[in-house]
């Protein structure tokens, strides 16, 4: 009779630490990712502009209280020393961005953000007429948030294939 004992009481066991391992997880997230990019054209060239659209949707069951997003140019967009581009203009539904001008970009989301709200911020900027070209433009994102009071927190750089643009020099001029 005690093995019978031991036994429920190991099956109990295992039950409930399987319940505290679940309930401890992080709410799921939907299909949606946190931090979506699209560009409007996958090509530029010297002179052209190109957009860089993101949308912040808030995934989990909770409103998101605080939200910290910098947009940076990747590493080796910085090592073209030739490639001149700077941010021209930022517009953004419940957002204000910071740093228009310059190749890099703060955002700050009004919040609270509900759940399965989003936010969309359009980025555009200008390749310079004597830039040089012959590689992508690309840009990582940092984002990070806090949900559900400021209990829980998520953070993570963003970096999509979609962020990178192919930027081919001019084309010479007919003679």
């Amino acid at each position: 009779m005690r093995i019978t004992h031991l036994r429920r009481l190991g099956q109990s066991a295992a039950l409930a630490t399987a319940l505290v391992c679940l309930g401890a997880a992080q709410p799921a997230a939907a299909d949606t990712p946190d931090l979506a990019f699209t560009v409007d054209q996958p090509e530029t060239t010297p002179g052209s502009t190109v957009s860089l659209t993101m949308t912040l949707t808030n995934n989990q069951s909770t409103d998101i209280w605080f939200v910290y997003q910098s947009v940076q140019p990747t590493w080796a967009t910085t090592q073209r020393k030739d490639l001149k581009y700077n941010f021209v203009s930022c517009t953004a539904q419940g957002a204000v961005c910071s740093g228009t001008g310059s190749t890099a970009l703060g955002v700050n989301y009004e919040i609270p953000l509900a759940p399965g709200t989003s936010r969309t911020v359009t980025l555009t900027y200008q390749v310079a007429a004597d830039s040089g070209c012959n590689g992508t433009i690309g840009f990582y994102s940092y984002l990070y948030y806090e949900y559900d009071n400021g209990q829980r927190t998520k953070d993570g750089i963003h970096n999509t294939p979609e962020t990178r643009v192919a930027c081919a020099p001019a084309e010479p001029a007919a003679s």
